[in-house]
């Protein structure tokens, strides 16, 4: 069943009346804002757990076998909770209720298979039918099929080419690597330098996945996707030929030399950072990378990227069984707390509103990173990163949110730190006018088309949600509509909502998250909220809100998008949305009093709302993400805007 077949709220607590939702609401706010306190760090912070699917497992569990450290004594409990993830019918999946994913599943059963399992076993059998009925492991997405060439499995000749003679490309090329995303910057590097040696590490013929594939000739070739078969999928994957052939005969006189720089580059990126790139994928792979260059277990370097890449797990206390972060989410879950409990009432002259300052304050980011190439070269250097150290990489959101923050909460250090940010943050605005995640960038379709672009964000372009959360932050800061920021933002919001009014989410799921940030910031920077664009939005929102008073909305609508709205009811969402339908009507309206009144009882006696649904997003139709605190400092921050905006 898909996770949109299930659309209206669990909730069976007995509805509150219109007259008693004052009380109830404020018990239930001090409920939750006592939760969230109760999860601060002493030091000020706060962090949980982000959850990502079984694709974090099985890649590990792949990379112990290619760099040949199968005995780690962990492989056995990875290999417990990735078997704990497999559905009923065989599939590993993106997110709870998603469709089968070929390449989760691809990976996983190769992962277990290596672990161990005998593929005559029913889970290995349910596997691998659902690899058959999706076409067999020949269609598993580029990044799978670098683990596959690595382990034997297929050539290299059907890896898409990654020549780290793109290090030499200007800047002024259609591609070169400042025109991609900051986290296809890191992946695409350590995987040139693995593509240009080819390591194998060879198994034995048992534990290989021969009876995945179907089409032995698809398998040992990159070739267009069929659904999506267009003349630039052809004419790149051409281009990736002509390169093979190139490697073939020799390659080019400058191979070595760029395979140096590329070095040089992934040493650099480490340097004060949790890992390249601070994020699980790019830290995989460069470790592999590390390897074909020459650096044993032992160098500082390796040793160093296994402890970062370890820092990542987390042990179930009753099973024993581990499972993988994607990341870590500090600063990110910090300036949100923070934000939440100023919205509460707690500010500089507070314990915990001093503490979250001072925190976030030492976390701003002093130095250029890889944005200096696109942004304004007079802005000085700030923002702050998602993870604890990710210094090349401080993004647009986070530092939004961030100053949001500390604008709130006060004090002479932190107003200091959130006035760089936001000089920062209009730097790196768009020509488009809106803003991306990490850079200051154009919009280039073209390069969706390439051979390892099947990641779906091979670019980082404008999009509505973040430029939404930077109107609200300029809002916050006092700028208004007659700034020419400002106005430009607010065309590239015009120009991107969908005829039904709602904006798409490329950060959280999906509309409804689009819809909430776009609101926040036109209210906050003082557009009309009562023109006719703005209030179709307000109108989408009432439509697509259940009859209990929720929101929800599903993974699935980035696949479908008549699904835009559709899902089931979460804690978080229905916050998005309430807080969305109040920027447009105002907080005694009746469908933000059905949102309240929905969060007031499906609040647990502890303070907090139970949600197992994933409502991030890492990469639209490829990779989603849990946020632990989403169910939780969402509705606080909610409940409070409705109590100060209600009196």
């Amino acid at each position: 069943m898909s996770q949109a077949a299930s659309i209206e709220s669990s909730a069976t607590e007995p509805a509150v009346t219109e007259g008693d939702l004052a009380a109830p609401a404020a018990q239930a706010l001090d409920r939750g804002l006592e939760q969230l306190l109760r999860e601060q760090n002493a030091d000020g912070h706060w962090c949980a757990e982000l959850e990502g699917d079984s694709i974090l497992e099985s890649e590990y569990l792949l990379l112990k076998w290619i760099l040949g450290h199968e005995s780690d004594p962990r492989i056995p409990q990875i290999a417990a909770y990735l078997r704990s993830l497999q559905r009923a019918d065989g599939a590993w999946v993106q997110y709870p209720g998603a469709a089968p994913d070929i390449s989760a599943t691809v990976k996983g059963y190769f992962a277990l298979k290596l672990c161990g399992d005998d593929p005559d076993e029913a889970h290995m059998q349910r596997a691998r039918a659902v690899v058959h009925e999706h076409g067999g492991a020949e269609h598993a997405n580029s990044f799978s099929k670098f683990y596959l060439a690595a382990l034997g499995q297929i050539p290299y000749d059907a890896v898409p080419s990654i020549p780290p003679e793109i290090f030499f490309l200007p800047r002024s090329f259609y591609f070169s690597m400042s025109k991609v995303s900051a986290w296809t910057r890191t992946m695409i590097a350590p995987l040139s330098i693995v593509t240009s040696h080819r390591p194998v590490r060879e198994l034995p013929a048992e534990l290989g996945i021969d009876e995945l594939y179907l089409d032995e000739t698809a398998r040992r070739s990159v070739r267009p996707a069929p659904e999506a078969d267009t003349f630039w999928q052809r004419f790149f994957v051409g281009v990736d030929r002509a390169l093979k052939v190139l490697d073939d005969v020799g390659t080019t006189p400058w191979r070595e030399a760029a395979l140096k720089r590329m070095e040089a580059w992934l040493l650099r990126h480490t340097e004060g950072s949790d890992g390249l790139g601070a994020i699980f994928p790019p830290m995989v792979y460069l470790l592999i990378a590390l390897r074909v260059r020459g650096y044993g277990d032992d160098h500082p370097k390796v040793v160093e990227a296994w402890r970062q890449l370890d820092e990542l797990m987390l042990e179930d206390p009753e099973s024993g069984a581990i499972r993988i972060q994607p990341c870590l989410s500090p600063v990110w879950d910090s300036g949100i707390a923070a934000y939440t409990i100023a919205e509460a009432g707690h500010d500089a002259h507070s314990e915990p509103g001093r503490r979250a300052a001072a925190w976030l304050v030492a976390k701003e980011c002093r130095t250029a990173g890889d944005w200096i190439d696109n942004a304004r070269r007079d802005v000085e250097p700030s923002g702050w990163f998602f993870e604890y150290h990710n210094p090349f990489y401080p993004d647009v959101d986070d530092t939004a949110m961030v100053t949001m923050a500390l604008k709130r909460i006060g004090g002479e250090e932190a107003l200091a730190a959130e006035r760089r940010g936001i000089d920062w943050i209009l730097a790196l605005q768009n020509p488009d006018g809106g803003w991306a995640a990490f850079d200051r960038t154009r919009n280039r379709p073209l390069l969706e088309e390439v051979p390892f672009a099947d990641h779906n964000a091979i670019q980082d372009p404008s999009c509505a949600d973040i430029t939404g959360r930077v109107l609200e932050s300029l809002g916050r800061h006092g700028y208004g509509t007659d700034h020419p920021a400002v106005s430009a933002g607010m065309r590239f919001l015009r120009a991107t909502q969908s005829p039904e009014g709602a904006w798409f989410g490329r950060w959280g799921v999906n509309y409804v998250y689009g819809t909430w940030q776009a609101l926040g910031g036109l209210a906050l920077v003082g557009a009309d909220m009562t023109a006719d664009w703005i209030r179709r939005a307000g109108a989408w929102l009432k439509a697509v809100q259940k009859s209990d008073g929720a929101f929800g909305e599903s993974a699935d609508s980035y696949i479908d998008p008549d699904l835009k709205g559709h899902g089931p009811a979460t804690a978080n969402q229905t916050a998005w949305g309430t807080m969305a339908l109040m920027f447009v009507y105002g907080a005694e309206d009746a469908a933000v009093r059905r949102g309240i009144n929905w969060l007031v009882r499906t609040q647990t006696p502890e303070g907090l709302w139970k949600e197992p649904w994933f409502t991030g997003t890492g990469f639209p139709r490829v990779f989603y993400l849990r946020y632990h605190l989403y169910p939780l400092y969402f509705p606080v921050m909610c409940l409070a805007r409705w109590r100060n905006a209600t009196g």
